[in-house]
């Protein structure tokens, strides 16, 4: 499986980074509709594309809007987008407004509250709720060939036995790490993880290889996730996320 970074900020772009939006091109499935959503033309295969709302914020959804021209730059036969209710609406409500943007998607709106599970294809398909301001949600999706993969994007971080028995062994862990140990209050107050807290995660997760997401945009160095104190305590391939990048997993 392959795995396309074309937004791997939180909250607004910089010079380097787009906002959250990764795709899965075997599968026809992205992760969240940021900013990088504008980049999907030069990875999208296939007629159709599903889209993985985590939660409504603006860094999430913005790149909605942009489909009228990924479209234009590759014709698909349908769009579905998947979420919790309530986020759905308030996209179809307020970003799709009339007075905000005055053009209609031509896509399917698909609820999740009412299903522990669903299927995309032949990708399985599990969520759950998250500590984030208004709510987010973390994804679970497996594949006949075993593989699987978790997105958690946007929360403190969960480290109870539930979810690390729903989240663990994964192929790939996806895990934001919006802040360095020092804003770890900060974090917490805005419902973002930080570095000790992912760290954390993954020594209970045990996955083969964790992807750092949603980097603060504010850094800008080498290392902006102070990633090598991760590496000090799990075994795991870790690796920040850069747009342009391609994971194999």
């Amino acid at each position: 499986m392959k795995i396309h970074c074309l937004g791997t900020a939180g909250y607004h772009p910089n010079d380097t980074r787009q906002t959250s939006c990764y795709y899965l091109p075997e599968a026809g499935i992205a992760l969240d509709a940021g900013t990088g959503t504008f980049r999907l033309p030069n990875v999208l295969v296939g007629q159709t594309l599903n889209i993985l709302l985590s939660h409504a914020h603006l860094d999430h959804i913005a790149g909605l809007t942009f489909l009228l021209d990924v479209l234009t730059n590759h014709p698909l036969d349908q769009i579905q987008i998947w979420g919790e209710a309530d986020k759905l609406a308030a996209v179809q409500q307020h970003l799709f407004h009339p007075l905000i943007f005055p053009a209609s998607l031509d896509a399917s709106w698909n609820a999740i509250d009412d299903n522990e599970e669903f299927v995309i294809g032949e990708t399985r398909i599990s969520w759950r709720p998250q500590n984030h301001p208004g709510g987010s949600v973390a994804y679970r999706l497996e594949w006949p060939n075993g593989k699987r993969l978790v997105y958690s994007t946007d929360t403190t971080g969960d480290c109870s036995r539930e979810y690390v028995s729903w989240s663990r062994d994964a192929d790939l862990l996806m895990h934001e790490c919006y802040f360095r140990n020092e804003a770890a209050e900060w974090a917490q107050k805005t419902g973002h993880s930080w570095t000790d807290r992912v760290a954390e995660i993954a020594t209970l997760n045990t996955p083969k290889k964790l992807l750092l997401t949603h980097v603060n945009p504010l850094e800008h160095g080498s290392d902006p996730v102070q990633s090598d104190l991760i590496r000090e305590r799990i075994d795991a391939e870790t690796v920040i996320a850069e747009d342009g990048m391609e994971i194999d997993f």
